[in-house]
C-alpha cells in the first residue's frame, strides 16, 4: 500500500471518527443525563458492538468481492437513501424530556451498533475503497476492519 493511500485512509478514518452518529448522540445524552460513571456499561456496549459490526463488514466485503462485486455499487445507493430517510425522520422528531431512573445498559449500546447504518457504510466503504485494492484475503480484511475500531465516543469524562 502506497504512502498516498495510507494518508487518504487515515484522513477518512479521522473524519468518520468525529462525524456524529447514533452512538455519539446516545453517549452524549447518557453523559448529560446520568453522568460518566453510570454510563460506563453503555459505552462498553457501544465499543464492543462497533468491533463486532466491523468484523461483519469485513466478512461481507470479502464475500461481495469474491462473488457479487456489482452489488456493491447498488448497496452504496441503498445506504445513502436510508441515511437521507433517517435524517428526515430525525429532523421531524420531537425531543423527549422524561428522564428515567434506569441505569444505561451494555446491551442498549451493543444492539444500537447493529442497527447503526453509519458504521456499516463506514466499514464497507473503508475496506472496499482503501484496503481491497491492495489486499483481498479475509485474513487481511479482518485486522484492517478492526484497526478502524474506536469507541464511538467523542467527548471526554
Amino acid at each position: 500500500m502506497g504512502t498516498q493511500a495510507v494518508f487518504s485512509f487515515i484522513v477518512y478514518v479521522i473524519i468518520n471518527a468525529f462525524a456524529p452518529g447514533p452512538g455519539n448522540v446516545l453517549a452524549f445524552n447518557t453523559v448529560s443525563t446520568y453522568g460518566w460513571k453510570k454510563g460506563e456499561n453503555l459505552f462498553l456496549g457501544i465499543f464492543v458492538g462497533y468491533y463486532c459490526v466491523q468484523a461483519v463488514c469485513a466478512v461481507f466485503t470479502y464475500g461481495l468481492g469474491q462473488v457479487l462485486n456489482p452489488v456493491l455499487v447498488v448497496l452504496k445507493y441503498v445506504g445513502a437513501a436510508y441515511i437521507v430517510w433517517l435524517a428526515i425522520h430525525i429532523l421531524r422528531s420531537k425531543p423527549e424530556s422524561v428522564a428515567s431512573d434506569k441505569k444505561p445498559s451494555f446491551w442498549v449500546g451493543f444492539v444500537l451498533q447493529f442497527v447503526n447504518v453509519k458504521i456499516y457504510l463506514f466499514g464497507v466503504t473503508a475496506l472496499s475503497g482503501y484496503i481491497v485494492p491492495y489486499y483481498s484475503s479475509l485474513g487481511m480484511l479482518l485486522p484492517y476492519s478492526n484497526s478502524t475500531c474506536r469507541p464511538n465516543l467523542t467527548m471526554s469524562p
